[in-house]
């Protein structure tokens, strides 16, 4: 059956492909190949359904799909009623800081929080509240009072008790529900502004809610961990931690000590999910081949994590393997690219074979002519073919009198990157100094970080 499209998904898709961006849904309407890799991805949903823990990076080239892959699988999560954060790492916002990065990405994820009723994020006030009234609803139609419904969010509450920061946590929800059962927003936001990481000073907090401490850059993880064991008593299967632009800590963080901070949360991490520490959480993160690999600044820059990620020598001479933590996106094949800009014109045209604007040659002659001036990089990092593609439609669209054949001759697609433009900013950048990192812990001097910017004989 063929998927209805409604409007929204069509905007949306769209204007997100037009801009070069992934669209944030609608996702399944476009989707093609790469059937083993989500294979693999459902098989770690299942495992944070049944309790447990799953971690994956998802590697590839610039432009080769990440994005679009942890936007698919945040879909699909949702669906089977995960929940989902997502954020991008920047220099400003990362898993490792002292002048509140850490924190910044944190308060990110939570004001990114999605469940299948608002996939599109800001569902922490809606998700708190969700709970709580089911709560009450489950006392009153047992005969009980605004008391008894007090007492049964702090028994829900208890399981949180055992994690770090557990009892100020469940304070917290608490005091939303003293909010909520006196229709005191005020006291509602508060604690609402406590969960997304948004009070900078222990007093603020003690004021408004009574709470002793605030979530900062030394408990980023712990307050994870505290929000997948929250949202499982809410009702919820799991909670999926989506990062992506890890390139950022490699070749955008110049200096090493502040590289290396980050790499250490991201073993501590890793060690916990591989090792069963916890429960109901999984971590997806998004980097480029570079990011992962390189020896002098990227995450095999640090021993344990090279080891950890190392690929499996057994894999060669066409065979496979997803059984660890690194997942490589292969390459669209041609056929699958086809298909791709296939799905795009349906959508374009509302699902109505009618009003396709382009027939299926006029598919065959773009992607040849992006062959003759983009190479094999036009399916292997679509991400260009398909933005001129909607640019395509959209042009004829608006001018029915205008003929595919005389435009396909005019377009002249940006050629893609062979690196990631991170990549090109840090060998502009990359002279030791700490520009990009406002760390109080970035004390080195011009020249402490020993790459080499440039070489030339």
């Amino acid at each position: 059956m063929t998927p209805r499209i409604t409007e929204r998904e069509r905007t949306a898709i769209l204007g997100s492909l037009a801009a070069g961006v992934v669209p944030s849904i609608g996702l399944h309407l476009i989707q093609v190949g790469r059937k083993d890799e989500v294979n693999a991805l459902l098989n770690d949903l299942r495992r944070i359904e049944d309790g447990g823990a799953a971690l994956r990076f998802v590697v590839g080239r610039y432009g080769a799909g990440k994005s679009f892959f942890l936007n698919l699988i945040k879909t699909v999560a949702l669906e089977r009623k995960l929940v989902a954060v997502r954020a991008d790492i920047t220099t400003e916002r990362r898993l490792h800081g002292t002048g509140g990065q850490a924190r910044s990405l944190y308060s990110e994820l939570m004001r990114n929080l999605a469940t299948r009723s608002r996939p599109e994020g800001g569902a922490l006030a809606n998700l708190v509240e969700r709970w709580i009234a089911g709560l009450a609803q489950e006392v009153k139609s047992a005969g009980g009072s605004d008391a008894d419904i007090a007492t049964r969010v702090q028994e829900a509450c208890k399981p949180l008790q055992d994690h770090v920061s557990g009892y100020d946590f469940a304070n917290v929800l608490a005091a939303y529900y003293r909010g909520f059962a006196e229709h005191n927003e005020v006291l509602q936001q508060a604690a609402v502004r406590w969960l997304r990481a948004e009070y900078t000073t222990k007093t603020e907090a003690r004021q408004e809610l009574g709470v002793r401490t605030v979530i900062g850059d030394d408990s980023f993880y712990e307050y994870l961990k505290l929000m997948g064991a929250f949202v499982r008593i809410a009702g919820y299967a799991g909670l999926l931690v989506c990062i992506d632009e890890l390139v950022v800590l490699s070749h955008r963080l110049n200096n090493r000590v502040a590289r290396n901070n980050n790499y250490e949360a991201i073993l501590r991490i890793l060690n916990d999910t591989l090792q069963g520490a916890v429960q109901g959480l999984g971590f997806l993160f998004a980097a480029t081949d570079e990011a992962l690999a390189d020896k002098r600044r990227g995450l095999f820059s640090n021993e344990a994590l090279a080891t950890r990620l190392a690929p499996n020598r057994f894999v060669g001479d066409g065979l496979t393997d997803f059984g660890g933590p690194v997942v490589r996106l292969a390459n669209l094949t041609p056929e699958d690219c086809f298909v791709l800009l296939h799905n795009v014109r349906r959508v374009h045209a509302r699902g109505d074979e009618s009003k396709y604007v382009l027939p299926d040659e006029g598919i065959v002659r773009y992607l040849e002519d992006c062959q003759r001036r983009m190479g094999a990089a036009y399916f292997q990092t679509p991400r260009d073919t398909v933005k001129d593609f909607v640019g395509l439609l959209s042009v004829l669209e608006q001018n029915p009198q205008a003929r595919w054949e005389a435009l396909l001759g005019q377009i002249a697609t940006t050629a893609v990157p062979t690196q990631d433009r991170a990549l090109a900013d840090a060998k502009d950048d990359d002279d030791g100094s700490t520009q990009g990192s406002s760390d109080s812990e970035v004390t080195a001097p011009a020249g402490d970080d020993d790459d080499l910017a440039s070489f030339k004989l």
